[in-house]
């Protein structure tokens, strides 16, 4: 009720167990805090909240114009929603390495588990789009020592993103990789994979946790959990696929009532009134009402 019964710490230490346990981990994006109950109800070991869904929630599109304070007020709500330790998307740390050590701390506060930042050049774009570009070495582990050094709990894990792949090729993204885990990067997001071998290529450069993105309309297939873990990632994001899922139906019963002025047809695939109480844990309040605010009037004045 009312939070996580687990505490920020807890949440990183169960984040960083998570990636050293050779089961990969898999972290579907949330677009709002109660779809992080639903995450941890059905079993999964994390929660991703995505840059670009942000963005979009706010009609926007991924290309660097959410702010920190969006971000982390955001990534506060998710958190503390879930037990399960949350990674966020930091984008490039929102500007200089000053900046990004600013970011860190902020998102530290809101409680999250790990946050990524990338390479890109400010402002950024969806690492899937063409035309992206990404800034030189020097910089890019700026950022990941900024961030590394910024933090206070050293639990947080702190992630660096690489789009080098889709801007040099494979052998350029491996040797960012290398950089940047020897910048102190805990882990490493190698962006736009295109295939299982390059997943193969990128575990033999480094020696930290890898992620692989699988999002829908990408430049990589959609693999499955277990080929992933047979090349060595140690986790996995389905950043934006709840939001499509969610946004697709939105439209089909947008269409539908537009067309025959009821939504009666869309009842059979509507989320009930008991199970959406039930995720929002409506009878735990009403018993934590009822056993704090007892109290009898019938005998005090009306006015």
């Amino acid at each position: 009720m009312l939070s996580s019964t687990r505490t920020p710490s807890e949440k990183r230490r169960a984040f960083r167990a998570g990636l050293a346990s050779g089961t990969t981990q898999r972290f579907p994006g949330a677009f709002t805090p109660l779809s992080t109950r639903l995450v941890q109800e059905k079993g999964f070991e994390g929660v991703y909240l995505s840059g670009a869904v942000m963005a979009n929630e706010l009609g926007l599109p991924d290309v660097g114009l959410t702010t920190l304070t969006e971000v982390a007020l955001r990534a506060t709500q998710v958190a503390s929603a879930t037990d399960l330790p949350v990674l966020v998307d930091a984008d490039t740390g929102f500007g200089e390495p000053m900046n990004v050590a600013r970011t860190v701390q902020a998102l530290e506060d809101a409680g999250v588990a790990g946050l990524h930042v990338e390479d890109q050049v400010n402002p950024k774009r969806c690492g899937h789009l063409d035309g992206k570009e990404v800034v030189d070495e020097a910089t890019a582990v700026r950022r990941v020592r900024a961030a590394v050094g910024a933090r206070r709990d050293p639990d947080l894990v702190v992630m660096a993103r690489t789009d080098v792949r889709g801007v040099s090729g494979l052998a350029a993204a491996t040797d960012r990789a290398r950089a940047l885990v020897d910048a102190g990067a805990d882990a490493v997001f190698p962006e736009a994979m295109a295939s299982l071998e390059e997943f193969a290529a990128m575990r033999a450069a480094v020696d930290v946790p890898l992620l692989a993105n699988m999002t829908e309309f990408g430049r990589s297939d959609l693999f499955t959990v277990q080929q992933l873990q047979d090349v060595g990632v140690d986790m996995v994001i389905f950043p934006v696929s709840m939001l499509r899922v969610a946004m697709g139906a939105v439209e089909r019963a947008l269409d539908e009532l537009a067309a025959t002025g009821t939504l009666a047809g869309q009842v059979p695939t509507m989320q009930t009134r008991a199970r959406l109480y039930e995720l929002v844990d409506y009878a735990g309040y009403a018993a934590f009402d009822e056993g704090v605010v007892s109290f009898d009037l019938r005998d005090n004045r009306t006015s």
